[in-house]
């Protein structure tokens, strides 16, 4: 399909949807990151042509809940915010669409091809990438004690920082901080996971603090835990610590050393109708083109996965604070930042999952 084509048909699309207001369900993951996209994203595309979104804060169950969906043949959502491993997961599944970034996405003001814009966030023919984000430590600063922590293996180290840990109920982050302060070096940890050895080996040094740790099932619950002082210090993404720190002035510090950068974006189901199709790209082509995802960074601290964007980076909508010292990406904040491996976690979720759900339940 030519590009101008794709633009008619977009269009026409986008003007029946203004003449019957109709609904698209789009999904994500609640709290600061789903605000960041209704005042980028959703409230002006609704605007410009009358589609109401539905949000759905299922985007942590979003591979499991479009196998079921799928396997009934009843996809019931429009467009998916996932992590780029699950979204390298659905396309190798053939539960995503393929994208062709160059003939569905815009280009940058300057005409640079969507494609070259991006670069190497393109890490799937299915994914559409919006922000490079973090996970790292946010901890209390009442409680903490008179030496805040500055090395993530502070985690591990109940002696001098005595208190419960937050961490995320599943392997991703954990296993990999596990190594880390297990002596592993930042180049050989995915090396030392795949095997069975490794795997035992991360699994044991969680062992060490299992009994110090709050899991929790989502990002609104890592915080929660951190404001109510029910852990010392906790994993969280780096937009939720913002927001709790910047905005609620909760008494937190974050933690940078081995934040985790990764990605998050869309992906559209596959075996949408020709009409839910056409709507979802038209609402992505919005949502992710140069400005958009500048304005989004006006409401959280994640970094916009376009290169044209982040020069439009400026100052938070509401607080008037500049927003790129904020960001993990910020040279200040990345002197020791942990890469994440998407491929590896495509490839090797599944089983490291049922490991670490089994060694919970031990």
């Amino acid at each position: 399909m030519k590009y101008s084509k794709y633009l008619m048909s977009v269009a026409a699309v986008a003007l029946a949807g203004a003449a019957t207001a109709e609904e698209m369900t789009i999904v994500s993951w609640g709290g600061a990151y789903s605000k960041s996209q209704l005042k980028a994203y959703h409230e002006p595309y609704s605007e410009k042509t009358g589609i109401t979104i539905i949000n759905d804060d299922s985007s942590n169950e979003a591979v499991a809940k479009l196998r079921a969906m799928n396997e009934a043949d009843n996809v019931t959502w429009d467009v998916v915010d996932v992590v780029a491993s699950d979204a390298i997961r659905l396309c190798d599944e053939g539960l995503a669409m393929e994208i062709d970034a160059d003939e569905v996405l815009a280009p940058a003001p300057d005409g640079t091809p969507a494609s070259e814009d991006f670069g190497d966030l393109l890490v799937s023919e299915c994914f559409i990438p919006q922000i490079v984000y973090s996970t790292t430590f946010g901890y209390r600063t009442d409680l903490i004690g008179d030496t805040p922590p500055t090395d993530v293996c502070a985690v591990f180290d109940t002696e001098t920082y005595p208190g419960k840990r937050g961490l995320e109920r599943r392997p991703i982050n954990n296993m990999e901080w596990a190594l880390i302060c297990d002596g592993v070096g930042f180049d050989e940890v995915y090396d030392v996971l795949a095997t069975e050895e490794g795997q035992s080996r991360a699994l044991a040094k969680l062992d060490t603090i299992k009994d110090d740790v709050v899991w929790w099932p989502d990002s609104a619950t890592s915080i929660q835990l951190l404001a109510d002082g029910e852990v010392v210090l906790g994993s969280a993404y780096n937009g939720r610590l913002f927001a709790a720190i910047a905005e609620q002035e909760q008494p937190i510090g974050m933690l940078w050393d081995a934040q985790v950068f990764d990605l998050d974006g869309w992906i559209i189901p596959a075996g949408l109708s020709e009409e839910r199709k056409q709507r979802a790209l038209d609402y992505i082509y919005f949502a992710t083109d140069t400005q958009r995802l500048a304005d989004q960074a006006k409401y959280i601290s994640y970094g916009p996965a376009r290169a044209s964007s982040a020069p439009l980076v400026g100052k938070h909508a509401e607080l008037g604070i500049e927003m790129a010292p904020h960001m993990p990406t910020d040279p200040e904040n990345a002197k020791r930042t942990f890469l994440f491996n998407y491929e590896f976690w495509a490839d090797y979720r599944d089983d490291i999952d049922a490991k670490f759900q089994a060694w919970l339940a031990q």
